[in-house]
């Protein structure tokens, strides 16, 4: 169904069964999947390709030009993915060329009302913003992340999979996976032990990732400290995930036990 009062250029793409209500405003370059539903007062500009079953809230604004002063009206892109919650009043903007030229978020996500994805910004699948969460450009979140009501994460920062963020907090460096972080200079607490076992891992693998959290971050000295990790450790599942993490981006701060 959709609603008379809703504007919708004549060469966009609305797939079948696609709800859109009053004053709504869909741009000519957008692609809508199938049973998306769009109530009222939503805008969709610029190259925006949403998939299947997404619900989007009154006043999100999904696809306007990146708050980038470098921008020029280049053709970027947004891709958001199925099944995904959009509530009131969020803003998601398309990449830029300087960042690779698309923003991307995956599936089974919800953002809460007023959160923000920047510019190039890559959101993995069942990610949670909650209200007023802001992410900086060029961010990447992985699958599973939780990020706490007003917390802002920088530009560039990287949020491995399974970590949580708690409220409040200024995520100003990489999170390792499975990490919790609260304060509002983002301290790495511990392991999100809590997490991991909704969502069945053995007791005996969190046991070893939280022997080798205490391993690496005993010091600030992570490189020597995952050099003399057991080889018992550093064949564990969840302890690669981490290890491969922080040693794939050796330029980039990392949120320690130690971060002021």
């Amino acid at each position: 169904m959709i609603h008379k009062t809703a504007i919708i250029d004549s060469k966009a793409k609305i797939s079948s069964n696609v709800k859109i209500g009053a004053y709504s405003f869909i741009g000519e370059n957008v692609e809508i999947g199938e049973n998306t539903n769009i109530q009222n007062h939503v805008s969709i500009v610029g190259n925006t390709k949403i998939g299947k079953n997404n619900k989007i809230y009154p006043f999100a604004s999904i696809g306007n030009d990146p708050q980038d002063l470098k921008f020029n009206d280049e053709k970027t892109k947004l891709e958001v993915g199925d099944n995904n919650l959009i509530r009131e009043y969020v803003t998601i903007n398309p990449g830029t060329v300087g960042g690779g030229g698309i923003t991307k978020i995956g599936n089974n996500c919800l953002f809460m009302v007023s959160s923000h994805v920047a510019h190039d910004c890559h959101v993995g699948n069942n990610v949670i913003l909650a209200n007023n969460v802001p992410l900086g450009g060029h961010a990447k979140i992985s699958d599973d992340v939780i990020i706490g009501g007003n917390s802002a994460v920088q530009q560039f920062t990287r949020i491995g999979k399974s970590a949580m963020i708690g409220g409040m907090c200024g995520v100003v460096r990489d999170v390792i996976p499975y990490g919790i972080v609260h304060g509002n200079r983002s301290i790495l607490q511990g392991i999100n032990i809590i997490g991991l076992r909704r969502k069945n891992f053995s007791n005996k693998i969190i046991m070893e990732l939280n022997d080798a959290y205490k391993e690496i971050f005993k010091n600030e000295n992570l490189t020597v400290n995952i050099e003399n990790l057991s080889s018992e450790l550093k064949n564990s599942e969840l302890v690669k995930d981490v290890v491969k993490f922080l040693t794939e981006d050796k330029k980039r701060p990392i949120c320690s036990p130690f971060s002021k």
